[in-house]
């Protein structure tokens, strides 16, 4: 009896001093959250892209077999959030087989950087100087240049084994797209060519990338549309043609993406922007067409893809009435379990983005709001950390699968309130305490 009264006490004992009996109360349901959730972290050893990555480990085993690793950013110009994805590029490709970064910038653009980092023709610099204006400018960066330097010093030391470079989007189509399509028709499919030159006239910019995204807008709703079934219908001739005996199943295979990418832009433009209904539509066609244009690169080439995107864009759950589906959605139905969503919140800091009247400057965010996510997870552990939403702990789960306010910035600030449950929308997450200002380049003179 002496015995069993003793262990008895002290079990209260233990009981107590974890908080679970004394009061009467359990801990709050946060409290337990962050305690669930510290146990599935695993701690970032750097944002930068230097040096050892065994930290990353963990990271292979949540990306698995996964062909698109979609990588999330909470900013669009934020210093740690661009390094982090040129490590976790490093890993990926060091340890995981990946051979492709994508960027949510034109088709064409990829090609440019695509080029370079394959062959070494041309200046990176002036690539992007040329090529990232207007609502690609803030990819002009340090950071993205010395993601790109890196991609061409691996494929200098690993030249039968290359890394790739594809953009995604389509608010440009650059004049050497027009070319490609046009010298393979001359080439391969001379009897189209008459009727494709007629069908692109207009189209082919002879401006700066960023004059020919705001003067597109311009033109009257109804040219912008006439403009896109041209560019459909030549698309349409293409691809309907047999591959030709003079080319290979490859080579036209690319000329119809080519093509596909060029009637993308020229639709992308066609909808009535100040119809709220018509803007919605866009939102899901540039999603949809996004994800279209991964999903196609991994197929053509083979090769496993790390997706650079805002977090939304590679959600599976949209947290803006303007964006019906994203692009992570469209991903996960045509990919499945090939497809992981990884998202990046930070707790403070600061990034570059433009005021209402288009200025851009610096912006900086003091400690988060209660009841917001970045709270939680400025709780959970100090230090910057990752884990797993789709295995962490049932109380953390249920945390973090219902929508509180979260920050998701884009190109402007400031930003509407965003509600988002970071367990329903991404697969991975990492958590960053403090951010900085991504460094800009020179814009075009």
């Amino acid at each position: 009896m002496t015995r069993n009264r003793s262990v008895l006490i002290l079990l209260v004992g233990l009981l107590f001093c974890t908080g679970i009996v004394g009061s009467g109360t359990l801990p709050p349901p946060e409290t337990r959250a962050v305690r669930a959730a510290e146990r599935g972290t695993h701690p970032l050893r750097t944002t930068g892209p230097d040096g050892g990555l065994g930290d990353l480990a963990p990271l292979g085993r949540m990306v698995g077999d996964a062909r698109v690793v979609g990588f999330g950013e909470a900013t669009h110009s934020s210093h740690e959030f661009f390094t982090l994805k040129h490590r976790v590029l490093r890993y990926l490709v060091e340890h995981k087989g990946f051979r492709t970064f994508a960027l949510e910038t034109s088709w064409s653009s990829g090609l440019r950087l695509d080029r370079y980092v394959r062959t070494g023709e041309g200046d990176p610099r002036r690539i992007m100087r040329e090529e990232f204006q207007d609502t690609y400018a803030w990819w002009n960066t340090d950071e993205y240049l010395d993601l790109v330097e890196w991609m061409r010093a691996y494929n200098r030391e690993h030249p039968r084994d290359r890394l790739r470079f594809m953009g995604d989007d389509f608010a440009y189509a650059g004049p050497e797209l027009h070319d490609k399509v046009l010298r393979y028709t001359a080439r391969h499919l001379p009897d189209l060519l008459p009727r494709l030159t007629a069908l692109y006239r207009g189209l082919r910019p002879t401006t700066p990338a960023g004059t020919y995204m705001k003067t597109y807008l311009t033109r009257p709703l109804s040219e912008r549309r006439a403009l896109a079934e041209r560019a459909e219908k030549a698309l349409s001739l293409i691809a309907r043609r047999p591959v030709p005996a003079s080319s290979t199943y490859d080579a036209h295979a690319w000329a119809v993406q080519h093509a596909r990418a060029l009637a993308q832009t020229a639709r992308g433009y066609a909808f009535d922007f100040d119809d709220p209904g018509q803007l919605r539509q866009s939102m899901r066609y540039r999603d949809g067409l996004m994800a279209d244009n991964v999903a196609w690169w991994a197929a053509r080439t083979g090769d496993k893809v790390l997706l650079s995107a805002h977090n939304s864009h590679v959600a599976y759950r949209t947290s803006d009435p303007r964006y019906p589906r994203m692009q992570g959605a469209f991903l996960r139905d045509r990919l499945g379990a090939d497809y992981v969503s990884v998202a990046t919140t930070f707790g403070e800091g600061s990034f570059n983005a433009t005021d209402p009247d288009g200025t851009t400057r610096v912006h900086t965010l003091g400690a988060p709001s209660p009841n917001s996510t970045e709270r939680f997870l400025n709780r959970v552990r100090p230090g910057d950390y990752f884990l797993d939403l789709r295995s962490s702990p049932a109380p953390a789960r249920i945390w973090l699968d219902t929508p509180r306010p979260t920050r998701s910035i884009g190109t402007s600030y400031p930003e509407r309130t965003h509600r988002i449950a970071p367990a329903a929308s991404h697969d991975v997450l990492f958590h960053l305490r403090r951010v900085a200002p991504a460094r800009l380049l020179s814009p075009p003179s």
